[in-house]
């Protein structure tokens, strides 16, 4: 789980808009991609995202 407080720093490189997180991912509805996260590190590159629909 990622602090909430960084969470609230996040946005996703790709839109600028803010980041959900939804189990080991962070998701952003704007550009529908799904970041995830590993070792409790975010991995916030659009090369690593998986799109969602």
């Amino acid at each position: 789980m990622i602090n909430e407080a960084l969470l609230k720093l996040l946005v996703c490189p790709q839109s600028k808009e803010p980041l959900t997180q939804i189990g080991a991912e962070l998701v952003c509805k704007k550009s529908k991609l799904a970041y995830p996260i590993v070792d409790g590190i975010p991995v916030l590159l659009v090369e690593e995202a998986r799109k969602i629909s």
